[in-house]
């Protein structure tokens, strides 16, 4: 997921800084959000629709994607690495790069959503997969179609609040 603004607002700095992480393109994280946010989509019509196993396992498989991007980052991620081989050569360079920490800490926020969705769906909730479906689709979309990320604005928040420290802050 993605924050247009975080490589100039994040609390770490402009990813220029030597002890920042290294800068990614910022469309990136929107192409994923895009595919995500299509199959989440595709998610909350299956849970809706009455098919609850396949629902439970695109649930999963998304949450398993979420977790991916949360723990290797975003510039490791599955989609981000189609976005990579696929649309980024079609493509001017980006005018700035931005900050990988938001958009992955948005994972993470994305694989609580799903998460819980999953367990709730194994013990028996249908009705917890198309609403996590649900709730992950608001945020992926918003990111996809107007480059506004939750999950980016909540560690802006989190990180202004103090009560989490970026990675290689003093």
């Amino acid at each position: 997921m993605n924050c247009a603004h975080c490589s100039t607002r994040s609390p770490g700095g402009p990813v220029s800084r030597p002890d920042s992480p290294a800068g990614i393109d910022p469309r990136g994280p929107r192409f994923s959000a895009a595919i995500t946010a299509l199959l989440l989509l595709v998610d909350v019509v299956l849970g809706v629709a009455g098919a609850a196993l396949a629902a439970w396992v695109l649930l999963a498989v998304l949450a398993a994607l979420f977790a991916w991007g949360a723990f290797a980052g975003v510039a490791r991620h599955p989609f981000g690495l189609l976005y990579r081989a696929v649309a980024r050569p079609r493509l001017a360079p980006p005018a700035e790069l931005e900050d990988p920490r938001p958009p992955t800490f948005a994972q993470g926020v994305g694989l609580l959503v799903t998460g819980v969705g999953v367990l709730l769906g194994a013990f028996g909730l249908a009705a917890a997969v198309p609403i996590a479906a649900a709730l992950a689709f608001v945020a992926a979309f918003l990111n996809a179609a107007f480059g506004f990320c939750l999950g980016c604005q909540l560690y802006l928040l989190l990180v202004r609040a103090r009560l989490i420290r970026p990675a290689g802050a003093a």
